[in-house]
């Protein structure tokens, strides 16, 4: 097989690796990327798209749950109760994510990227040998850029396999389970939790820690934890997942082995244990060891313009650290591309804004007010709950708040949190204000159409001055 030389390789095509190598080819780089799986990655394979299309289908399925059982406040009335077919749901899903991989197969090929279709393996840092169904390509390159991605941590005592099942697994099960084990509170664990308690099975969350979603807040996770309530979630916070029982409780069927947080020993029964305790870095198998790169613990060292240890090899995305976050992977794979193309650029990720997709959803960017506290001293804090925003109330999404965290001294905007139905959308205002330096009189003087969810981000910064005009 021909040997190919290009200016710039690729390794994997998830999110970073293919904006990368998208943004340089628009700037008339010679460029190659390298994936063994399908485009993408894990956000638009199995992790981002896929969820969020379950998700929205256990949203609509509980609503029409409720017009069943007749405890719909808005006057409709459904004749029968709902049925899920989650094998015609998972088809759905399947779509959307094909549409996309040959959305971005389609990208790749009108910016004139060569694609490449196997493993690399690192020879030098210059050179990769890539395991096709053909043989073996080599490839020289001038730079390198590592976007090889994250996988889900499996714990040595709960092996993936059978019952126990990684996020991967649960966006592909043809049924609902009737009883599911979640081993892990964080937003993976809580966002699935959530939607399959929705479709009708009985889940319990085990989080080791004090409380779940421990990476906010009290208070913003507070509207979430009602909601677990609501939805009949049992949520067993300092406890310990031990292992699998085959035995189940008087044998029926698999069972989880905790230890609860009074020391005592328990048994959940479970027909699949869905193990969230976070995602490591792909570093494994690359070759890696041939170029000897630094480490930051188990991900990649890179500098503030994603240069790695080694001259000429860049390095994007999970396998460089948190937040984990395809659209910081994204930034990254633009700003490398421009950097090789000979542009002057630079990366600052104070404006990163990060989303649980929990109900309600969480939207938080820049600092918490602890951290501000501990940056700027003195901070002003504004706060304005959904319960006075009209177009929440008719949204049936009274539950939450916005809030702005800014200094003191001059109202620079350091940080915005928000929990409520479909704060997401929201993110996009946060990050700007945050990305061009606004402050508080900047957003309160800004026009926010009415009525709109949005409008609490201007009664926030309003209160934060002193003067909010609807609470």
């Amino acid at each position: 097989m021909k040997e190919i030389s290009c200016k710039l390789l690729v390794i994997g095509a998830g999110p970073g690796g293919y904006v990368c190598a998208i943004r340089a080819g628009q700037l008339g780089v010679d460029t190659v990327i390298v994936e063994a799986g399908k485009p993408g990655g894990t956000c638009l394979n199995v992790g981002c798209i896929p969820s969020k299309a379950l998700i929205h289908a256990a949203e609509e399925f509980e609503k029409v749950a409720h017009m069943a059982g007749g405890k719909d406040p808005l006057g409709i009335k459904v004749a029968a109760a709902p049925t899920l077919e989650l094998a015609k749901t998972v088809a759905w899903k399947d779509g959307i994510v094909s549409r996309l991989n040959s959305g971005v197969a389609g990208l790749l090929k009108k910016a004139k990227v060569k694609t490449v279709q196997g493993w690399a393996t690192f020879r030098d840092g210059k050179t990769v040998e890539v395991g096709t169904e053909t043989g073996t390509q080599v490839i020289r390159a001038e730079t390198v850029v590592i976007a090889t991605g994250s996988a889900p941590v499996e714990l040595p005592f709960l092996p993936f396999g059978g019952p126990v099942i990684s996020s991967t697994e649960a966006l592909a099960l043809s049924d609902v389970p009737k009883k599911l084990a979640v081993v892990g509170g964080g937003y993976i664990g809580l966002e699935l939790g959530m939607a399959f308690a929705k479709m009708g099975a009985k889940v319990t969350v085990v989080e080791a820690l004090p409380r779940v979603l421990a990476q906010y807040d009290a208070e913003l996770t507070r509207p979430v934890l009602k909601r677990l309530g609501e939805l009949g979630v049992e949520v067993m916070q300092g406890a310990k997942a031990k292992g699998l029982s085959t035995q189940g409780q008087a044998g029926k069927g698999d069972a989880l082995l905790v230890e609860t947080s009074d020391g005592k020993n328990a048994k959940l029964a479970a027909d699949r244990i869905l193990v969230t305790v976070g995602r490591k870095p792909l570093t494994e198998g690359w070759g890696l060891e041939q170029i000897d790169l630094d480490r930051a613990g188990k991900f990649i060292r890179i500098d503030d313009q994603c240069r790695t240890s080694m001259r000429g090899i860049f390095a994007i995305g999970d396998v460089t650290g948190e937040p984990m976050l395809a659209h910081r992977a994204m930034a990254q794979g633009e700003m490398v591309a421009e950097i090789v193309a000979g542009h002057k650029r630079s990366w600052d990720k104070r404006a990163i804004p990060a989303i649980c997709f929990t109900d309600p959803e969480l939207v938080t960017a820049g600092l918490s007010p602890e951290e501000a506290k501990a940056l700027a001293g003195e901070i002003k804090i504004g706060q304005f709950p959904f319960a006075a925003n009209g177009r929440a109330m008719t949204k049936q999404g009274e539950d939450g708040f916005v809030r702005v965290v800014a200094r003191a001294d001059n109202h620079l905007v350091l940080g915005i949190q928000a929990v409520g139905q479909g704060v997401s959308e929201l993110a996009a205002a946060f990050g700007l204000a945050l990305e061009m330096g606004a402050r508080l009189e900047d957003i309160a003087g800004t026009i926010h159409a009415h009525p709109t969810q949005g409008e609490s981000f201007q009664e926030a910064a309003l209160k934060a001055l002193g003067h909010a005009l609807h609470v």
